[in-house]
């Protein structure tokens, strides 16, 4: 009796855990990656507005199962809001010139076509970024190496050099701050700030490598790359709320091309 007792305090606690964190921290990682392949993967067949606002405006709708607040989804979107504009510029200024024409120049045409292709982009571009920020938010690497190796059967070998790769990411945040107080300390970081980005990263880069091979190699002493079956300390499987999540995945993405072709305006990219 008291074992039993037990073991239901102990699934009482977890779920109620489960119940305090957001809907997706509660989905495997796996079914979280193949979701956003479902979700993404249909939007790069087409280059029409449509389907990238419906995509776009369902996807800002499971930003609260994800647990991110407001200023960080934010500040992970920065990357999208900066490459948005960039993109639609180019594509405004070397787009298939068709229609009334507002500007030229060499090879620039500004006309209809290139416009709205340049508007088309830079949602589609905000389309499939924003769900890769929603659906990736605290994966825990841990977990999606125990997803990578029971659930998708992959060699022990790749799902590995995942998890170390993906924990070293994170050092890169603290790598940089270290970076700009050194320089600063010295007195090399108060003038040219083009300059001293770019030797940042060049320095980042040198770190990243020098770190990299020591690892592979304390993982190699370690006997981490040994051709022999591995156990894993954590079981993975998948559960009714993963299959739920790349079914809604899936859903959105139909629904936007399906509303697309409704409207008219879906194009095929190869004819855009």
């Amino acid at each position: 009796m008291t074992e039993v007792g037990s073991a239901g305090t102990a699934e009482g606690t977890q779920s109620a855990e489960q119940s305090k964190q957001p809907f997706l921290a509660t989905v495997n990682p796996v079914a979280r990656v193949l979701g956003l392949f479902l979700l993404t993967t249909p939007l790069l067949i087409s280059i029409d507005w449509v389907s990238a606002v419906v995509a776009l405006v369902c996807t800002l709708f499971l930003v609260p199962l994800s647990g991110l607040g407001f200023r960080r989804f934010l500040g992970r979107s920065l990357p999208l809001l900066i490459a948005a504009p960039i993109s639609g510029i180019s594509m405004a200024l070397y787009g298939n010139p068709e229609g009334k024409e507002y500007f030229s120049f060499l090879l620039a045409h500004v006309t209809d076509n290139s416009i709205s292709l340049a508007i088309a982009i830079m949602l589609r571009v905000l389309a499939i970024g924003t769900p890769v920020i929603v659906l990736t938010a605290n994966i825990d690497p841990t977990d999606l190496g125990n997803g990578l190796a029971q659930v998708l059967k992959l060699p022990s070998r790749f799902v590995l050099a995942t998890v170390a790769s993906l924990r070293l990411v994170g050092l890169f945040i603290s790598d940089w701050q270290a970076l700009t107080r050194a320089r600063r300390a010295r007195g090399l970081g108060d003038h040219g700030a083009i300059r001293r980005t770019i030797s940042q990263v060049f320095a980042l880069l040198v770190f990243a490598l020098r770190r990299g091979t020591k690892l592979a190699t304390a993982m190699e002493a370690r006997g981490f790359g040994a051709p022999i079956k591995r156990t894993w300390w954590h079981t993975s499987t998948l559960a009714a709320r993963d299959y739920a999540t790349m079914a809604a995945c899936l859903a959105i993405a139909v629904a936007a091309i399906g509303i697309s072709v409704w409207a008219g305006e879906f194009r095929f990219l190869g004819v855009a």
